[in-house]
């Protein structure tokens, strides 16, 4: 595990560089860097029996790594090409099974234990200025150039990326590098969205943005396989669909956004209802839902995510998602329903500048098909107890404090009660613990 800890000098350096340049300026290029290790530990819990996809009863720990480079260049006036290299290695506790809302959501990234190198992300993204629009300056940041940009356009961005980097965005609960560590946190937990094992898709999206609100769509790759590392190339049959209408609004003279998202998506996932008369007619026994046999697999949904600022050091947060939960999850994490709430404190109130404190609460469902495939003894690609005689919804409470140690360095403790990990009332509580160093250059 010791090389997980080793990277280039000269990437941090490079960064470094661009990031103390002037940028007040436009600019023609960019770099950026982040890394994050997380080190995550369980107490012994009650655990009568387990299954495959089960989180282990007896107490463990774990170790997980991701480093980025964020490089940018400019095309022309109005376009740039954005390439990030990534370094992952590590895992999570019990291999990242057992619990929908995983404890660790850089495990999203993570698809071998020994330290990989791979492309992440690889799109250009161009946009076009509408008419009569006013210019506004944007900083210079990670996968962003620093200049002036029409706060009136229509933004097209194809290539690799993630999803989420565009979609059910949110200042508060987005970011397990720097925010809340839970996966189920990070983006709507029943929003199956398009993604290879470590979290990336290909495709294109397209956005109209005003000053005060914006609509997007996308296009996107689903995996061969439930949580697979390959794309399945086959658009025509395998794809997904995601639209999102944002509005920026003011309640008391405070901040505020909401998000509203819809998505649908086609694949090889199987019906769960298929599967389970299969097991019971002497068809097929496999309960296979991880290796799709056939197209025309429909998964559908929404979510909704708001949040909004109570003062210059207070904000709080709101997330609510479902879908059908009629077919297997194929990408994201095994979660039907979800709703969470939450509050991010400033250091600022107790004299901390660049300190933060956040509590978040998530309470998660699957569908009744759901429900019955596990108790016959399924198994999903996350959760599977071989038998779930007592359901019952996953609730999760989380609590963090960032602590800024250097300019560009943060250290986070983090305390997670999950309460019927996979939605098993026999097995758990599960208290987890965290410690997280971050580093954004």
């Amino acid at each position: 595990m010791k090389n997980i800890y080793t990277l280039p000098l000269s990437l941090i350096l490079f960064s470094l560089n661009a990031a103390t340049q002037d940028t007040l300026l436009t600019e023609n290029w960019s770099a950026h860097f982040q890394l994050t290790l997380i080190e995550q530990a369980h107490l012994k819990f009650m655990s009568p029996y387990a299954g495959m996809n089960s989180l282990k009863g007896n107490a463990e720990e774990a170790i997980s790594l991701t480093s980025t480079l964020f490089i940018g260049r400019r095309l022309w006036k109005s376009g740039a090409v954005y390439i990030n290299p990534e370094v992952s290695g590590g895992k999570g506790i019990s291999g990242a099974v057992g619990i929908a809302g995983f404890s660790n959501g850089e495990t999203v990234r993570i698809g071998d234990p020994a330290p990989t190198i791979y492309l992440a992300r690889f799109y250009l993204k161009q946009y076009f200025a509408l008419k009569g629009s006013e210019y506004e300056y944007e900083k210079t940041d990670a996968n962003q150039l620093s200049g002036k940009i029409p706060s009136s356009r229509i933004t097209i961005t194809a290539g690799k990326f993630a999803i989420p980097d565009i979609f059910d965005n949110n200042n508060l609960s987005h970011d397990p590098r720097s925010q809340f560590i839970n996966w189920s946190l990070m983006s709507n937990g029943a929003w199956d969205y398009p993604a290879n094992t470590r979290g990336y898709s290909a495709g294109a999206c397209i956005e109209l943005i005003k000053p005060n609100w914006a609509v997007r769509f996308s296009s996107m790759l689903m995996p061969k396989f439930a949580n697979g590392p390959t794309l399945d190339g086959t658009y025509f049959k395998a794809h997904a669909e995601t639209a999102e209408w944002e509005r920026k609004y003011r309640l008391n003279n405070q901040s505020g956004i909401i998000r509203i998202l819809v998505f649908r998506n086609a694949s090889k996932a199987p019906v769960y209802r298929e599967v389970i008369n299969n097991k019971m007619n002497g068809t097929d026994t496999s309960l296979n839902v991880v290796n799709g046999k056939k197209y025309g697999g429909i998964k559908y949904g929404w979510g909704i995510n708001t949040e909004q600022s109570l003062g210059k050091r207070f904000s709080i947060f709101f997330k609510a998602s479902w879908n059908d939960g009629k077919t297997a999850t194929w990408a994201f994490t095994e979660i039907d329903q979800s709703i969470s709430l939450g509050f991010n404190i400033s250091g600022e109130r107790w004299r901390r500048t660049g300190n933060e404190a956040g509590i978040a609460f998530v309470n998660n469902g699957i569908s009744n098909n759901h429900k019955e495939f596990l108790n016959i003894g399924g198994y999903g690609f996350i959760i599977g107890d071989g038998k779930l005689p007592h359901y019952g919804r996953e609730s999760i409470a989380e609590v963090y404090y960032n602590v800024r140690v250097f300019k560009y360095g943060w250290l986070t403790w983090d305390y997670q009660f999950v309460k019927n990990p996979g939605y098993n009332k026999d097995r758990g509580p599960v208290h987890i613990f965290s410690i997280r160093a971050h580093i954004e250059l």
